[in-house]
């Protein structure tokens, strides 16, 4: 398949593709568990460089021993630490969190806010991070988030030629309905789990099949 030359036909592979992983993926959601704003806060700063299994495996465990944000203040970065060692990074990990909840709890009185701009000032909450929250546990739809299957399928579908996450991001912004911004995210990122592989993308059974044009597909 040779890549549409005008925007209409641009716009009408992209209205397939989002129709596409809708059939595919209807259901997909954040696959961090989590019961509230402030889990999924920690959740996704402890998924950097860490795949969500072993983050969904610490923190059970970790919400029953802090269950607050205002406990997760009081204990000390290297305690805590010990507790999320397996998560990997887990020094930088632990000062994140523990900055985080004291920023929580000092200057929003216990929540995790919901604007982009208030988030960013959290420590550990870069952009991607506060997507994940704002889109996941508050509904609001401020941009998309770029993880590493974003990135990776975006670029195979040629939907983005960057490869930076925040140009990858505006890319996304601009030719995505604002109203598919958090669930096309999911979906890329179940489907990049589940058939379109890094290292080796299963094409002959993927969906996507017919409107992907990447150079690496295999039969």
């Amino acid at each position: 398949m040779k890549p549409p030359k005008t925007a209409a036909a641009r716009k009408a592979r992209l209205a397939e593709i989002l129709s596409r992983l809708d059939r595919m993926y209807p259901d997909a959601t954040c696959a961090l568990l989590h019961r509230n704003p402030w889990e999924l806060l920690v959740s996704t700063i402890l998924s950097a460089q860490c795949t969500d299994k072993r983050v969904n495996e610490v923190t059970p465990g970790l919400f029953a021993k802090y269950p607050t944000p205002g406990d997760f203040a009081a204990v000390r970065p290297e305690v805590l630490a010990n507790d999320i060692r397996s998560t990997g990074f887990f020094n930088n990990k632990a000062k994140s969190v523990v900055g985080a909840a004291l920023r929580v709890v000092n200057e929003f009185g216990g929540q995790v806010p919901k604007t982009m701009e208030a988030l960013l000032t959290v420590p550990g909450a870069a952009r991607k991070t506060a997507n994940v929250v704002l889109g996941t546990a508050y509904g609001i739809a401020t941009g998309v988030v770029v993880d590493t299957h974003v990135s990776r399928l975006s670029n195979r579908l040629d939907l983005t030629k960057q490869s930076d996450p925040v140009k990858i991001e505006q890319d996304l912004i601009k030719i995505l309905p604002q109203e598919r911004w958090i669930l096309f995210s999911h979906q890329l990122i179940f489907h990049g789990r589940a058939l379109c592989i890094a290292r080796k993308p299963r094409c002959a059974e993927c969906g996507l099949d017919s409107v992907c044009y990447a150079k690496d597909k295999t039969s």
